[in-house]
């Protein structure tokens, strides 16, 4: 009987992400790493792949030729460490690499700063507008794929202790476009109500009184990492991870902007509630 192979953990899968992208912002071929490091070129490409976890010393040997600082380079060495602990994220094999790696991201995240002006974020979801927003949005995705993706979905939302501090900026569209019916709708509104009571998590929507805004170009997601901060903006046909200090300064300074033309919390909560009583 052959066996499948185990789904790479949680940490893995971000580790390898990690050293790909170092690779690739250093300019260097895995050619010429493998030349610097002696470390074989098939070897390289499993480990950026999360197909193998690297050796405390072959870790080493990337860090010190990607010029890794000493912060940066202590919270690698203990995502490897911690790589081979299981997560519930093991269980869904079946998910894109690049979403695999941004709920690796998440998960281990002490905050999360979300902009979204299509649909209502992930984690503030409800298990219904997430069946019928996943296959609406990409409806050539099979059943099987749409129940996984679901599933981690809600299993992102599970509570963490501490949880992470989450802001959230939505523009007013979200909550007039109707994604199901009217039932789906006034339990969406109403989970965002309640979600916007929790002392983690704030809440603000930009009406459409606001006009024109910088978050007209599309949602992104800030994830707050103990030693940096990683941007996610998902696409089509390829999501990006932008970690380089220009990227990261301008969608921080862009999220502030979107939070000086939203509305306040408390004036948010008002405005869901008024669109909540409208459902008909």
């Amino acid at each position: 009987m052959i066996q499948r192979r185990r789904a790479p953990t949680t940490r893995l899968r971000r580790l390898a992400m990690e050293l790909r992208q170092l690779r690739e912002h250093s300019g260097l071929s895995r050619e010429q790493i493998a030349e610097a490091t002696e470390i074989n070129r098939a070897t390289l490409y499993r480990i950026e792949t999360a197909q193998a976890k690297p050796q405390a010393r072959t870790l080493r040997a990337l860090l010190d030729v990607y010029g890794v600082p000493e912060n940066r380079r202590n919270e690698l060495v203990a995502i490897l460490k911690a790589a081979g602990e299981e997560s519930w994220l093991q269980g869904a094999s079946d998910l894109p690499d690049q979403y695999a790696t941004y709920i690796a991201f998440e998960q281990e995240a002490k905050g999360v700063l979300n902009y979204e002006s299509l649909f209502f974020p992930g984690l503030l979801q409800t298990e219904a507008y997430a069946r019928t927003a996943i296959p609406g949005g990409a409806p050539e995705l099979p059943v099987d794929e749409v129940e996984s993706r679901v599933a981690a979905r809600m299993a992102r939302q599970a509570p963490r202790n501490p949880p992470p501090i989450i802001s959230v900026i939505i523009d007013e569209a979200v909550l007039h476009r109707r994604v199901g019916g009217p039932k789906i709708m006034r339990e969406q509104l109403q989970r965002l109500l309640d979600d916007s009571r929790q002392p983690h998590i704030t809440i603000q929507v930009i009406p459409f009184e606001a006009g024109v805004h910088p978050g007209m170009h599309g949602a992104f997601v800030i994830l707050q990492q103990d030693s940096h901060d990683v941007v996610y903006i998902e696409a089509r046909t390829t999501d990006l991870f932008l970690e380089g200090d220009n990227d990261v300064r301008g969608y921080n300074l862009m999220f502030k902007q979107l939070r000086a033309v939203a509305a306040s919390p408390e004036e948010t909560r008002n405005l869901v509630a008024r669109v909540l009583a409208n459902i008909k």
